[in-house]
């Protein structure tokens, strides 16, 4: 027989081992150029910077009319 446990997991230990699967909600902050919601640590998708310099060049599409 291949090893197999001797007593059954309470559900207290079982959400003791679990208690960090928990989901966080992201970590959301406001761009200092434009003030739009950006994730942190990423480059703002709608001015294109990041930590003060521009990293992308964002295009404004065409209005169509």
């Amino acid at each position: 027989m291949g090893p197999l446990p001797k007593k059954k997991t309470s559900v207290s230990r079982q959400g003791q081992r679990r208690s960090h699967l928990a989901m966080k909600p992201q970590a959301i902050s406001e761009c200092p150029q434009c003030h739009a919601p950006v994730l942190s640590h990423k480059v703002c998708p709608t001015c294109g910077t990041y930590k003060g310099r521009e990293i992308l060049k964002v295009e404004t599409a065409p209005k169509k009319s």
